[in-house]
């Protein structure tokens, strides 16, 4: 019997107060990593009206002007009207910073030195930084191999965030939201039900300052200037029946941090899967890679990736869990929801045999501690919004697909003793 469903997803701005705190944990990273590659790093932001507090632990040999960096992320991100209630120039930037806890430090601390030649010896001495679960997920819904849901949704974000940053709608301010509804039939996408947008805005848009006649003009813009240059090249397009909803509410004047607070590290979703996945529970920025919530959460998606690159699976869901200061997993779990062309517990085995998934070995691979000389310090910031994954504009390592002409051999090759094709 045929099931249809609806399955929705969501993505936020950068001028998101979440996102806004993701991003400044993660320049935090990117300056002290470019001093300091064995930076310890665990930075926490909060933003309210007015106010920047930067918390956490950090261990490094780094000197970084902390305000001057946060003012220059705030203008960047684009508050710079201090009628906003948030404003780069005259926020209060506070600075409450501890020293990585030794008890955590010393489980990791083994081998830092030389790890681009580590023996095998090293890389089982650099344990997890904790303890924890991480998932990744690949489909091929989508070109980038996500969720269609989730690439919709981001792609209407920073599409949102472009007409604003040149001018096209300069009346939109740097906070918004966007939601994209898909309908599905026995598991494939096959409609788009609803494309929702929620955007800021100044209060009256040219001479008009009736506050209907500003939302039809914002409503009509967004379709011609956001959803359709987005969906002009998407694998399913709008229809007739596609709903369009634009700031539900009927305005959205005050946002950022003067409408909300936010707090890194809790757009976990957005960062992610929008939902279609399941997640470990870590977040991400702010998080030198030593920590694995980042770095093995890069990994399996990696490795997700690779096996659907392969068309070993039409999707695929990868678990690794850790022990804290241990170095290989404790568990591995490979999961195809019956899209696989061989057994799950083949495609575990070639995942143990060709994936470095050791904390110290996954910094390794990745590269994730020297930050690219052409990105000119910038790299973990850039990931900060928008999603961490299926980013075709940035060259990620682990959305790489190089391990899968390997896999694919596996379809090929005569097995002395096979397990059963699932």
């Amino acid at each position: 019997m045929s099931r249809r469903y609806l399955f929705t997803s969501e993505s936020v701005t950068e001028g998101h107060p979440d996102k806004i705190c993701d991003q400044i944990s993660d320049t935090i990273l990117d300056t002290l990593l470019a001093q300091d590659p064995t930076s310890r790093v665990a930075a926490e932001v909060v933003v309210n009206t007015g106010l920047v507090l930067i918390t956490g632990e950090i261990t490094s040999k780094a000197q970084v002007n902390y305000v001057a960096l946060v003012r220059q992320k705030i203008a960047e991100i684009g508050y710079i009207n201090a009628e906003n209630g948030f404003s780069a120039n005259s926020c209060s930037i506070l600075v409450a910073l501890d020293e990585q806890s030794p008890d955590i430090a010393q489980g990791v601390n083994a081998a830092q030195e030389n790890r681009e030649q580590a023996s095998e010896e090293q890389l089982d001495a650099i344990g997890a930084g904790d303890q924890g679960l991480m998932f990744g997920f690949a489909c091929n819904e989508t070109p980038e191999l996500m969720p269609l849901p989730i690439s919709l949704a981001h792609r209407l974000s920073r599409q949102l965030a472009a007409v604003r940053k040149t001018g096209q709608l300069p009346y939109l301010g740097p906070d918004g939201k966007t939601q994209v509804t898909v309908a599905y039939e026995d598991g494939q996408p096959v409609a788009i039900d609803t494309i929702l947008v929620s955007t800021q805005h100044t209060s009256s848009i040219g001479n008009i300052t009736d506050e209907a006649a500003i939302q039809a003009k914002i409503k009509q813009d967004l379709w011609t200037q956001v959803v359709q240059p987005v969906f002009a090249d998407a694998v399913i397009q709008p229809s007739e029946q596609t709903r369009f909803l634009v700031n539900p509410t009927g305005k959205f004047v005050i946002g950022g941090p003067q409408g909300d607070s936010g707090l890194t590290g809790r757009k976990i979703i957005v960062d992610t899967y929008g939902g279609y996945s399941r997640h470990g529970g870590g977040a991400f920025s702010g998080k030198d890679p030593t920590k694995v919530d980042r770095s093995a959460a890069y990994a399996c998606r990696y490795v997700a990736k690779n096996i659907v690159a392969a068309g070993l699976a039409d999707k695929c869901e990868v678990q690794i869990s850790y022990a804290i200061g241990v170095a290989r997993p404790v568990s591995i779990f490979v999961e195809t929801f019956g899209t696989g062309k061989i057994a799950d517990d083949r495609l575990l085995e070639l995942v143990k045999q060709h994936f470095e998934l050791r904390p110290a070995g996954m910094i390794q691979v990745f590269n994730l501690q020297h930050l690219p000389a052409e990105r000119g310090g910038r790299f973990y910031q850039d990931v900060a919004a928008y999603g961490h994954f299926g980013r075709g504009d940035l060259d990620l390592p682990w959305e790489q697909m190089d391990k899968a002409a390997l896999l694919r051999e596996a379809l090929t090759q005569k097995l002395s003793s096979p397990l059963p094709i699932s």
